[in-house]
């Protein structure tokens, strides 16, 4: 083996740490305002009418964003974007400045050792539809000649690493709601591998449509609490029903502990491990038992170098469906044994919904914001946490974390049997 080159930075300064966070949501347009509207018990849920002005009410629940990115960004580069990476440009750009860089653009001189990855689950889906019926409607030429740009998953991937300079590499992994989660799985690799400097990876979903919400209707997995919305998305609870899709985005900035440490950066906390794997049971229903969620968060533990009873959080998947619930629970009964019960489990889809593709990395900058203020959020829904579940499930308060180092798990899956589990560190 040759010796490693004498400009390469030893394992331990290989390490990642977060650096940066942004987030939009249905509960606020930034991080500070997402979190204290989490911590309060605020609910993004409602009901929301997709029907045409001429046409019949199409209602369905929703957690449709608290801000319109359209109006955050430059009108220009909003009108050049389909929503999902107008979503992935805000948090990007929230994420970028809480790192300490002024701009995009000051990342890197060269943007060499910057790279960007992002995930999605269903991309760009309003621009395929909206294109579609103009081509429907009014022919050919007037289809825009931006439809195939925006349309690809890799849309969002694209504009935050323009934005951002990146030359070490911009990537988009699709892998359902395990998208965000994968992005920064990546964007571990990325650092521990001396491939960049600084990652900035996440995910973002826009896909509150008509269609995609009568497709998960048909499938059975949304929630038929119309006259509860708040009540509605209730993960863990024992009269949960299914899921309520949001929209948003979350992008944190990972970098080096090294490179961090040389531009004295503020480190929120450590991604110190994760774990991928794939149930290969059944295209939308979880392996009986949730053995491969249970094989990733183990795995996720073992790049960590972390044992079970080191984990004081863990944010789960947990997206209120009767199936998924259920198999994640027992996955994580699996790992933890007769520890798992002081560990404080969150579930915060109850908030702002299921955001599918972005949902990963929305739960690891929140998983992050527990660690830092030791304070794992609430389920704003819950009510009686199912006797199947048996975890220790935080109800409508927040609860306080230990003193002293901790460790924290946040856990993905998605339909295709994808599994991803991340480690945190204070």
């Amino acid at each position: 083996m040759s010796p490693r080159h004498a400009a390469d930075p030893a394992p331990e300064e290989r390490a990642a740490v977060v650096t940066g966070l942004g987030l939009t949501t249905s509960l606020g347009g930034d991080v500070p305002t997402t979190w204290r509207a989490l911590l309060d018990g605020v609910c993004g849920v409602e009901r929301v009418d997709f029907g045409e002005p001429d046409g019949p009410a199409q209602e369905y629940l929703a957690a449709p964003a608290a801000v319109d990115p359209g109006t955050v960004l430059p009108p220009a580069k909003a009108a050049h974007c389909d929503r999902v990476a107008q979503f992935a440009l805000v948090a990007a750009r929230e994420a970028v400045r809480d790192a300490g860089f002024t701009d995009g653009s000051a990342l890197a001189a060269d943007g060499s050792r910057v790279a960007v990855v992002v995930g999605v689950g269903l991309g760009g889906l309003t621009s395929i539809l909206e294109q579609n019926h103009r081509l429907r409607t009014r022919g050919p030429g007037r289809v825009s000649p931006r439809t195939i740009p925006v349309m690809l998953p890799n849309h969002p991937a694209a504009e935050v690493g323009l934005m951002v300079g990146a030359k070490a590499g911009v990537h988009a992994p699709v892998s359902a709601c395990a998208s965000g989660a994968e992005a920064l799985a990546q964007a571990l690799g990325m650092i521990r591998d001396g491939r960049a400097d600084i990652v900035v990876a996440g995910g973002a979903e826009a896909a509150l449509h008509p269609l995609a919400l009568a497709g998960f209707a048909r499938l059975r997995a949304l929630s038929r609490r119309h006259d509860d919305p708040k009540g509605a998305s209730r993960p863990f609870d024992a009269d949960r029903d299914g899921f309520v899709m949001g929209e948003g985005a979350g992008l944190l900035v990972v970098e080096s502990a090294r490179h961090a440490a040389a531009r004295g950066a503020r480190v929120h906390g450590r991604l110190t491990g994760a774990g991928i794997t794939n149930d290969s049971h059944h295209v939308a229903q979880p392996a009986p038992g949730g053995t491969g969620c249970a094989a990733a968060v183990d795995a996720a533990l073992r790049d960590a170098g972390l044992a079970p009873e080191q984990v004081r959080h863990i944010n789960a998947h947990a997206t209120s469906t009767p199936l998924g619930d259920l198999g994640e629970a027992q996955a994580l009964h699996s790992v933890f044994a007769e520890r798992v019960d002081d560990i404080a489990v969150s579930a915060t889809k109850a908030a702002f919904g299921h955001t599918l593709g972005a949902a990963g990395a929305i739960e690891a900058v929140l998983t992050v914001l527990a660690l830092r203020d030791r304070t794992a959020p609430p389920a704003c829904s819950l009510e009686r946490v199912d006797p199947e579940i048996g975890l220790n499930v935080v109800g409508r308060s927040p609860a306080a974390l230990p003193s002293g180092p901790l460790a924290a798990v946040t856990t993905s899956m998605g339909f295709g049997g994808h599994n991803v589990a991340l480690a945190f560190a204070s």
